[in-house]
């Protein structure tokens, strides 16, 4: 890998940006592609499988290798309510670093929620610590706290924005965050009604509809499904 690219490699990293490094089989200098320019890349079809998957490997018919630098994905959950005491978990389990985020004091408890990292403050994008890897889902169904994190989340770019209510409760909010001058295109990326739509009706399976969906956001599945169909 030629100096630059390292270089440039080692500040992705260091940023928390998805990327890969693509080296010709035969020799040759390779290049580093981020992902948000992946599209524009003579290899687009194959690096969306790949960013997709998180799986470095060869591309026989490109001749190339596709090494794929991904940083540890990250969910913030506002509000540390009971659907939030299933998620954590599980989302920890499938590998993401969990922050739960309620100003609440009665509700942000350890006796609660144990081991997992619970900041008892208000949502900010400092606080948040927000970026292309993190998923935000927003559960406290109170506007004054959910707001300002999903402003804050899509601006930040995050891979999966959820919030949690009726599709009337966010209709109303659709108007809130316009009025506050978030973008039309921006609003439309946020997943309301929260979670894929299996009929869950506990806060366990909605726990588990809203793991799903992150999951589905992280792994491109939309993307990934295009990739193969154009293969």
């Amino acid at each position: 890998m030629r100096l630059a690219d390292l270089a440039a490699l080692n500040a992705a990293r260091a940023e928390r940006r998805l990327c890969a490094a693509v080296t010709p089989l035969g020799g040759g200098p390779g290049r580093l592609v981020l992902a948000e320019d992946a599209a524009r890349d003579p290899l687009a079809g194959p690096l969306a499988a790949r960013f997709a998957s998180a799986r470095s490997g060869r591309e026989e018919a490109d001749g190339v290798f596709v090494r794929v630098y991904r940083p540890s994905p990250r969910l913030v959950v506002v509000g540390a309510v009971h659907i939030t005491q299933t998620l954590a978990p599980m989302a920890e389990a499938a590998g993401f670093d969990v922050t739960i985020i309620d100003p609440r004091g009665a509700f942000a408890t350890p006796e609660r929620f144990g081991a997992h990292r619970l900041i008892a403050e208000w949502p900010d994008a400092d606080l948040m610590a927000l970026d292309r890897e993190t998923a935000v889902a927003t559960l406290t169904h109170d506007p004054k706290i959910d707001d300002p994190a999903l402003i804050a989340a899509l601006a930040a770019g995050s891979f999966y924005v959820g919030a949690l209510g009726s599709r009337k409760t966010h209709g109303r909010r659709v108007e809130r965050l316009g009025a506050a001058g978030v973008a039309s295109a921006d609003i439309a990326r946020i997943h309301a009604p929260i979670g894929l739509a299996i009929g869950a009706s506990s806060p366990p399976e909605i726990a588990v509809a809203v793991l799903g969906e992150i999951i589905a956001a992280l792994r491109g599945a939309s993307r990934l499904a295009e990739a193969r169909a154009a293969a």
